[in-house]
């Protein structure tokens, strides 16, 4: 099976297009080698490590700058103990904190990857599937997913679907015109892949 991935900071040498020039203040910093059996705390693209350490500098200021006001007006709201918008408030603070901590180990020390050129489904792809009925069948709505190794890569208007689903481990190593059926809780479902592209970020 052709590799989609190669590790874009291979060498020490990151490889960075122009369009990720002005976001220079978010790449990954240089980092000493990992130890042996030492694992990436994740696997992502430059633009998914970048857009994620937006979204970390965003709410470690202004997130909790803004929760913080918040609290502080439900409290007049009388006492916290019967307090619906304060614990609305809380609730929210807690999702909030648990998306920083997770952030946080995510871009702690990751693999940063690139996608290259591919005549095969893998991670980095964009695949577009149309549902059929088995031999003959075809929907005429096509589908179109990103297969990635990471669940926080992005392609605007489709589903990212992770290489270790049931339905991207299905599409892996798929080429246009096979037929993949997939195991999901609503049955059984057949798709025919009519095209793949590697995923570029504009």
């Amino acid at each position: 099976m052709t590799s989609n991935l190669i590790l874009a900071a291979a060498n020490g040498v990151l490889l960075v297009d122009s369009g990720a020039m002005e976001d220079q203040n978010y790449l990954p910093p240089e980092r000493p080698a990992r130890k042996p059996g030492q694992e990436p705390s994740a696997r992502l693209t430059l633009d998914a490590y970048v857009r994620m350490r937006k979204e970390l500098e965003g709410l470690k200021a202004d997130g909790r700058t803004k929760m913080a006001e918040r609290l502080l007006q439900a409290r007049e709201f009388g006492d916290i103990m019967e307090n619906a918008e304060y614990d609305a408030a809380k609730h929210e603070q807690g999702l909030m904190e648990a998306r920083i901590r997770s952030l946080e180990h995510m871009l702690k020390d990751p693999d940063i990857i690139e996608v290259v050129e591919s005549d095969e489904v893998g991670p980095g792809t964009l695949v577009t599937l149309r549902l059929t009925d088995g031999e003959a069948g075809v929907d005429d709505e096509d589908e179109t997913y990103l297969v990635a190794l990471s669940p926080e890569e992005r392609s605007p208007g489709v589903r990212t679907v992770t290489s270790a689903s049931p339905l991207g481990s299905a599409l892996l190593g798929r080429r246009v015109g096979d037929r993949v059926t997939y195991e999901a809780p609503g049955g059984t479902f057949t798709y025919q892949v009519v095209r793949c592209e590697p995923f570029r970020p504009s």
